[in-house]
């Protein structure tokens, strides 16, 4: 099994049967799913609850109950600050934020709620949470986000954000799941409800200026002064996602040079550009998705996109067009650490396990610790949250930062910024963030990567998790002595849900997406292009063998 590029892949979404929004609509609140069909329960991956309404997956019931269940937990913690809400613009999102209020409405939950027709991106959510709990004990605020993140359109998801901002850690979640599952095999009968149009109107349902806060604030984490004076000319598309209406703002504010390429929102994302699977995928570092972009690559000095949720980033630069995630991540980390002089000299690096060993090198360069942890933001949040991180990346183009004072600005990823910031590195050094990974490579030696993508179904992803270094016999890999078989991260201790193998050549990851009916390989190798696909065909050995009979 290895990644099969559909011949598709680039072609514009049309050239793929359009989702059915008449369809999906009307599966939400008319299929009700059987909490004895494990494909039907709540189920909270690397980031919240995900699916779709058409085989119900993602329908009214698991909103209700998920609703309730973080209502039921606020209680439990004494949680009695604001939730802030926010939606993106996949059409799912609509009718689960509306069901959503109406529980919390119900609840007597104090909401936060953006003005009418708002989009909200997660960094907004993150960012109103971290400033409302800033020197509070009490009167904690939390949130809510409705978004699959980048996922198909036909794809629905609903997370939860803790007190310190980020994505809430394995212990609550699982607590809000069992919780929810309980409730939709009790019938729902302890859910308690109000209708939209009550719900909107009670006195604990207000509105809160997204925008304005996140967008005032911004210049408290960027150079905005930098990057006006060189006058550089830069491109954003927001691939129809929450931060449509942000940018505009943005560039209004800061009077900086940036065109908005495309402000258009469609629930089909039919402007895209099909993914490597010939799926609709609003995944700004996809090549396969990102071709509208890379096409004006050369109008601008640097350019840029966010996904659906404006969590994760991809950056086009005039040198390379787009550039791999870990090497933007790699840059980026090079960058801050020399350009922040107010974080503190012991604010560390964090990485995921899958992320590029190129961090490894540049954090030991900048003499700082490196926080290795498997893949999920949420184990960078307190780390971020009290600044004993000054940077947490995701190999999937997901990261944030430390304000500028070296204080907490989000806890959840912020594509925004890490987008913004490849014109502050761009104005600052000169030169845009591909020459600039360039130049590291000249000084720290080439990685040369690749990541190897399949389908994978529920049992198949349940045995990859599970994968133990004692199922890997071969002491060798890619003509090369093994020198260690992780199956925990080592920065935290916590499970990586699959291995990771390292030589002195190089290492292959294997694990199941937390988020997609997928499994994914990983692998670097220090020394050329054919040392990386022999990694990578004895890794899918590996990975073969663990799904034999699945």
């Amino acid at each position: 099994m290895s990644t099969r590029i559909s011949p598709l892949a680039g072609q514009p979404a049309q050239a793929a049967p359009m989702v059915d929004l008449s369809k999906l609509l009307n599966a939400y609140d008319g299929v009700r799913p059987d909490p004895a069909n494990p494909a039907q329960r709540v189920a909270f991956g690397t980031s919240g609850h995900r699916g779709t309404s058409l085989n119900g997956s993602f329908n009214e019931h698991h909103i209700l109950a998920i609703s309730q269940a973080v209502c039921d937990y606020r209680r439990k913690q004494g949680i009695d600050g604001p939730l802030f809400i926010g939606i993106d613009t996949h059409a799912l999102s609509k009718p689960a934020y509306e069901t959503a209020l109406d529980v919390l409405a119900a609840n007597n939950v104090h909401v936060r709620i953006a003005g009418d027709g708002e989009f909200t991106p997660t960094p907004a959510i993150s960012h109103a949470i971290v400033v409302h709990n800033r020197g509070r004990a009490e009167g904690l605020a939390d949130g809510i986000v409705v978004t699959p993140s980048h996922n198909p359109p036909e794809s629905g998801g609903f997370k939860y954000n803790s007190a310190n901002g980020g994505p809430a850690d394995n212990a609550v979640t699982a607590w809000i799941q069992d919780r929810a599952n309980a409730l939709l095999e009790g019938g729902l009968a302890q859910v308690l409800r109000l209708p939209i149009e009550q719900a909107r109107k009670r006195s604990t349902t207000q509105q809160h200026d997204f925008i304005g806060a996140y967008v005032a604030d911004l210049g408290n984490v960027l150079d905005f002064d930098a990057i006006r004076a060189s006058g550089i000319r830069m491109g954003v598309d927001p691939l129809g996602g929450a931060g449509v209406q942000y940018w505009s703002r943005i560039a209004q504010h800061y009077r900086i040079n940036l065109d908005v390429v495309s402000d258009q929102v469609d629930p089909q994302f039919g402007f895209m550009t099909l993914d490597w699977d010939g799926q609709v995928r609003m995944d700004p570092s996809s090549a396969y998705a990102m071709r509208r972009l890379i096409a004006l690559k050369d109008q601008y000095d640097i350019a840029f996109a966010c996904d659906t949720d404006h969590d994760r980033h991809g950056v086009v630069a005039p040198s390379v067009g787009l550039l791999p995630a870990n090497h933007y991540l790699s840059v980026a980390i090079d960058y801050l650490f020399q350009q922040r002089p107010r974080w503190n000299r012991d604010a560390a690096v964090g990485k995921t396990v899958v992320s590029s060993a190129m961090i490894d090198r540049v954090t030991a360069r900048l003499g700082r610790r490196l926080l290795e942890v498997p893949v999920g933001f949420k184990w960078f949040a307190d780390g971020l949250f009290d600044g004993s991180l000054g940077f947490g990346g995701e190999e999937s183009a997901g990261a944030s930062c430390l304000r500028r004072d070296g204080t907490v600005w989000t806890t959840d990823k912020d594509g925004i910024v890490m987008a913004l910031l490849s014109a502050e590195m761009t104005a600052q050094r000169g030169r845009d963030p591909g020459e600039l990974y360039r130049a590291l490579t000249s000084e720290l030696g080439e990685v040369f990567a690749d990541r190897v993508e399949a389908q994978a179904n529920a049992a198949q992803k349940t045995a990859l998790s599970k994968l133990a270094p004692q199922q890997v016999v071969s002491t060798q890999l890619a003509g090369d002595v093994v020198r260690n078989i992780l199956d925990k991260a080592p920065g935290n201790g916590a499970p990586i849900g699959g291995i990771k193998v390292i030589t002195d050549g190089g290492w292959f990851a294997a694990r199941p997406s937390g988020t997609e009916d997928l499994y994914k390989i990983y692998a670097e190798s220090f020394r050329n292009d054919a040392h990386l696909r022999r990694l990578l065909g004895e890794a899918q050995g590996v990975v073969d063998s663990a799904l034999t009979g699945l």
